[in-house]
């Protein structure tokens, strides 16, 4: 076994089939399928059932996909030490995101990070929970990634750096006439007394919020219920409707023409970066350290940032979010 077997696996994993993977990895499929059956004889078990032509993955295969994303990591870390001896001028960081922290603080942190190393890049991949994350960061599809939950993150088998806790708040459509809320007025739930509301799908933490205001008797109208979190605030511009957003949309949509207002009590998330247990590539290290300084920055705000300071001219107004 070698870890060009182990890599030509993944990609058959990665790209549910042999074509595809084939077809990523540049080779001819008939020398990936050679490459699989010496993997299978080396270990002695099937790691892929042939179904005409397809494959579905064996109880082994998925037992082999933990280990062998951390020996090619940590390959890839053992080159990337070896590069950094030469001076960190080169690499690319690992990462996966839900879709608010790519707003910000991924925003913050990739500039200061891109400014301490221009020679280093990042790849940052889609992720929709915090257990999706962590479960992508442990498994070593991913170095890095940022996740957020309504409680502190301390998930088992990675590394956790808190980072920020963060409040919701209500987006109300541009001149929208019938609001009955001042613009620095806090608002509460009974205040929302016939909204007509724009929601994500249940589970996610903004339609629990929704829909604890529901269970205390406020009739809201939920007249739109999107899975494309990037589709809320199109439809809060068009007038749809209002929605409840992580405060990381806030300069977006004022910018956009959309009202913010203060929810009171304002539900808040915890935003974490977390990070595998096996030793990083120095370029994760980097980022790494890009985060620590801005964790220490919003804890003790006079090191650097005040306390909503950074980036958008108005404070740091981005805060991320686990699901929308």
């Amino acid at each position: 076994m070698d870890a060009r077997q182990l890599e030509y696996f993944l990609a058959v994993v990665d790209h549910d089939g042999f074509s595809r993977a084939a077809a990523r990895l540049h080779i001819a499929q008939p020398s990936l399928s050679q490459a699989i059956a010496a993997l299978e004889r080396d270990l002695g078990v099937k790691l892929f059932h042939r179904l005409g032509r397809g494959v579905v993955l064996s109880d082994a295969g998925a037992e082999l996909i933990e280990p062998a994303r951390q020996v090619i990591r940590d390959l890839e870390a053992a080159r990337a030490t070896m590069d950094s001896t030469k001076g960190l001028r080169r690499g690319r960081v690992e990462m996966v995101s839900m879709p608010s922290p790519g707003i910000e603080p991924l925003g913050t942190l990739t500039r200061d990070f891109s400014r301490r190393h221009p020679g280093l890049s990042i790849r940052v991949d889609a992720a929709f929970t915090a257990t999706e994350v962590v479960e992508r960061v442990r498994q070593g599809a991913a170095e890095l990634g940022l996740a957020g939950a309504p409680e502190v993150l301390s998930p088992p088998g990675v590394n956790v750096l808190p980072l920020e806790a963060q409040d919701f708040v209500l987006v109300e459509p541009p001149d929208d006439e019938s609001s009955a809320f001042s613009d620095d007025e806090p608002v509460s739930g009974a205040d929302l007394a016939g909204a007509r509301a724009i929601v994500t799908p249940e589970d996610s933490v903004m339609r629990r919020i929704v829909d604890d205001v529901l269970a205390e008797g406020t009739d809201i109208h939920i007249v739109a219920e999107v899975a494309h979190r990037t589709s809320i605030l199109p439809l809060v511009l068009h007038g749809v409707g209002l929605a409840i957003l992580p405060e990381s949309w806030s300069t977006l949509a004022r910018r956009s023409g959309a009202r913010v207002r203060r929810l009171t009590p304002a539900p808040q998330l915890h935003v974490a970066l977390v990070s595998r247990v096996a030793p990083l590539t120095p370029a994760a290290r980097a980022f790494l350290a890009v985060a620590d300084d801005y964790a220490a920055s919003r804890t003790h705000p006079e090191h650097g940032r005040s306390g909503r300071g950074g980036v958008g001219g108005r404070g740091h107004a981005f805060f991320p979010l686990e699901v929308l």
